[in-house]
């Protein structure tokens, strides 16, 4: 587990970021199926550019939230990505703030 104030400043990560590391969380994937998932996935509706993301990916392995993996055998043209386990904490640190960001959104919204 990584020391809480290493998290804390990356946080709060951008939309892209955060939607990077969800779908990277259930393992390895290469750069077009990431993007496709961003796009289209469970956390879809951000459609960014091919080299919006790209840069995106170049930041998150700088801040070594992500890493490049070995591709598939026989797969040579492809990029593949894993998340670190710092990536990962920063990722479930995000979850749980925003989760309380939502609970106050909804206690708002419930006493109006």
């Amino acid at each position: 587990m990584t020391d809480a104030t290493a998290i804390d400043r990356h946080l709060p990560l951008t939309p892209l970021t955060l939607h990077v590391l969800v779908a990277l969380a259930p393992g390895p994937s290469h750069g077009y199926a990431v993007i496709k998932a961003v796009r289209e996935g469970p956390t879809g509706g951000m459609n960014p550019g091919t080299g919006t993301f790209y840069s995106a990916i170049r930041r998150m392995e700088q801040a070594e939230f992500i890493r490049e993996v070995e591709a598939p055998a026989g797969d040579t043209r492809r990029r593949s990505y894993e998340i670190t386990d710092l990536g990962r904490d920063v990722l479930d640190a995000e979850v749980a703030r925003l989760q309380v960001v939502l609970e106050a959104a909804r206690a708002v919204g419930r006493s109006s």
